[in-house]
């Protein structure tokens, strides 16, 4: 299934907790400024892609450069009646360590202490702990070393193994159609992308 072209609710969490993940240093809070900076026309709207690119059931795009992740690899599964996000499975890649960092997007009603394990028949994963939840679903974070990135490259069929809250066991298969040549473009791409531009100095400095 071709992935819609929208940006998980809860990405910026994912991203924050990325630098957790990978080990990368936390930039320090700029000072206060005295008075408040104007606010862009923009403001509020999604981010647009700058580059979108299609891999099977997979799609990789970057966005303007504001973090070391700009670009990612995602599927997306929709409920073609309702419109709903059923699973969301988003992959971005850390040059600076060679590291990957899947975010999965749950629908809402599962049962958080449980986790979810993502399964196919040449990997399956430790249990995925549910970071946060809002109005779109909820949402698990885990790095993949290079073996979880070659292993889901082999595989033929994936699935997240979930449980509700109510106790009952789902399993929401997902395409691996075309992971290996998005994850090599999301590579290459994420290299190649601008570096973030350096924060603008508060005013009189």
């Amino acid at each position: 299934m071709k992935s819609v072209r929208i940006r998980f609710a809860g990405l910026c969490a994912g991203v924050a907790a990325l630098s957790l993940l990978t080990g990368a240093a936390s930039a320090k809070a700029a000072a206060p400024a005295k008075t408040a900076p104007p606010v862009s026309a923009d403001a509020g709207k999604p981010a647009q892609p700058t580059e979108s690119k299609d891999f099977g059931d997979w799609t990789v795009r970057c966005y303007p450069a504001s973090t070391g992740t700009p670009c990612e690899m995602i599927e997306l599964l929709v409920n073609k009646k309702s419109g709903r996000r059923v699973l969301g499975v988003l992959i971005v890649y850390n040059p600076s360590n060679n590291q990957n960092v899947m975010q999965v997007a749950m629908p809402l009603g599962v049962m958080l202490q449980n986790g979810a394990v993502l399964n196919a028949d040449t990997y399956t994963s430790g249990v995925l702990h549910y970071r946060l939840c809002d109005m779109q679903g909820c949402y698990a974070l885990t790095a993949l070393d290079d073996g979880a990135i070659k292993a889901l490259g082999r595989a033929t069929k994936a699935q997240m193994n979930i449980v509700s809250a109510d106790g009952k066991k789902f399993d929401i298969g997902f395409s691996l159609n075309g992971f290996t040549a998005a994850h090599s473009a999301l590579m290459d791409m994420t290299r190649k992308a601008p570096p973030p531009a350096a924060p603008s100095a508060p005013p009189g400095q």
